[in-house]
């Protein structure tokens, strides 16, 4: 016989809207209080400006979008560990320091490869292009 679980473990409708309810409130949070973010937004755009541009294949968007997510994730990270260590480390520590600076690497480590990403999918577009300038 199994042993009821308790109330708060049991499955909510009303909690699972709640969780949605505190996402989007942290997506907000980051976005106002991320400047990285909207810098990376700009760019996105333009991103998906040019894939309209040269009617980029099916899976290119998906490669595109997914490298641009991947990119947004791992600022909204970044944010999370720097909001953390400021709160539970207010005064300077080098660990503190390089938690944060390792944090900001993987950021740039997905920007890097999310570059990688935008070259393989527009260079041969480009180079159709450019010529007939």
């Amino acid at each position: 016989m199994t042993t009821p679980l308790p109330e708060a473990e049991r499955f909510s409708l009303v909690r699972r809207a709640q969780s949605f309810t505190h996402a989007w409130r942290g997506m907000g949070i980051f976005f106002r209080s991320t400047h990285n973010a909207w810098m990376q937004l700009v760019l996105m755009g333009a991103v998906l400006v040019l894939g309209f541009f040269f009617h980029i294949t099916r899976i290119e968007w998906v490669v595109i979008i997914f490298a641009c997510g991947f990119v947004l994730v791992a600022e909204a990270f970044n944010t999370a560990i720097e909001t953390d260590i400021n709160l539970t480390s207010p005064d300077y520590h080098p660990y503190a320091k390089d938690t944060k600076d390792i944090a900001a690497g993987a950021v740039l480590l997905a920007a890097l490869t999310a570059s990688v990403i935008g070259g393989i999918v527009f260079v041969p577009y480009l180079v159709h292009v450019i010529p007939s300038f």
